[in-house]
């Protein structure tokens, strides 16, 4: 009996997001008016799509066991920078250029946590500031919009319904998560990730060089958040100095509710894709219910508790029998019922 609730509990805790995902869709399919419609549902994909990009290099990062608090303004600086250069070297270059710059943030970051050994949030913490006065100073203080022909051409197509459901910036979205997926479940080089967050001292001494993953991480971190506020602003044929502002905490949260562990070590990029997608449908049905943001900040925050208060409780059972013997708990088992 008891192996069997154990299991069940699991088969729960591995799944559960999945779980939680289909009663929050459920629940709004049946209550929530106007929600389980083709033009609804598109508008979720498409407003989970930047975050989505972005959470999965966060998620990498959450995997070696860092942080990386300056994933909201490089959305923000690498989209500004896409627009501003469109109108000298066009799209074409504008972007590349965009999700170097986000690399060449990541790397930063990257260099000062893996060969300086500084505390990863205070590294990103000051890159962090440091691009939003780079923000400031470059725009002066106001939003880039395009006006031109051919930038409406590219947000109409970006915004363009393939199938039901999908765009092609969703669509891309997609694609690299399923890649991301893949690559850190089925390859050597993705596995090392897991390990280098898992036990940083057993992975050096299995010849991972750490300091090279944990680069590579941030540099990862820095180029997805690039490519999703690039997709985002070239969609809108603007950008705002405000619009990475919300998804630094929204991506910290759904990575945790995925069931990426803080500690590293543990967690999957298709489960925070699931969470971010969860979320938007919440928040999507707090809106058609005619609720305030309040409300929506509410529930995520208490989604968000009753993930962390379960992660501890599993982290205290698994302390808890750390060096017991199962024979030994079974013969005693035996002998107090007898």
């Amino acid at each position: 009996m008891r192996n069997k609730k154990s299991s069940i509990l699991v088969f729960i805790d591995k799944n559960r997001i999945f779980l939680l995902f289909g009663v929050v869709f459920l629940f709004m399919s049946i209550f929530a008016p106007r929600f389980f419609n083709v033009f609804n549902l598109t508008t979720i994909m498409r407003t989970m799509s930047m975050n989505a990009t972005v959470a999965i290099g966060f998620t990498v990062i959450l995997i070696i066991g860092q942080l990386d608090l300056s994933i909201g303004t490089i959305v923000t600086f690498t989209a500004i920078i896409g627009l501003s250069l469109k109108q000298y070297i066009g799209f074409a270059g504008a972007v590349p250029v965009a999700i170097i710059a986000g690399g060449l943030i990541g790397l930063v970051n990257g260099l000062l946590v893996a060969k300086a050994k500084i505390n990863s949030f205070i590294v990103t913490l000051g890159m962090m500031t440091v691009l939003q006065g780079a923000v400031y100073t470059m725009t002066g203080g106001n939003s880039v919009s395009l006006s031109t022909p051919d930038a409406f051409a590219v947000a109409d197509w970006l915004a363009m319904m393939l199938i039901p459901l999908i765009t092609p910036r969703v669509l891309i979205t997609i694609i690299l998560v399923a890649v991301g997926s893949i690559f850190m479940r089925k390859t050597r080089t993705g596995r090392n990730f897991y390990m280098v967050g898992g036990n940083k001292q057993t992975a050096w001494l299995a010849g991972i060089d750490t300091d090279r993953y944990t680069i590579a991480a941030f540099i990862l971190s820095g180029v997805m958040s690039a490519i999703g506020g690039v997709l985002f602003a070239m969609e809108s044929a603007a950008a705002t100095l405000n619009m990475g502002n919300s998804s630094l905490m929204y991506v910290i949260s759904a990575t945790i509710i995925g069931g990426t562990a803080m500690s590293g070590g543990k967690g999957g990029i298709f489960k925070t894709f699931m969470a971010i997608l969860m979320l938007d449908v919440l928040y999507n049905g707090i809106i058609l219910f005619g609720l305030g943001n309040e409300v929506k900040i509410f529930i995520a925050g208490l989604i968000l508790a009753v993930v962390v208060l379960y992660e501890a409780w599993v982290a205290y059972k698994h302390e808890k029998v750390i060096g017991q013997r199962p024979e030994l708990m079974k013969e005693l088992e035996v002998q107090n019922q007898a």
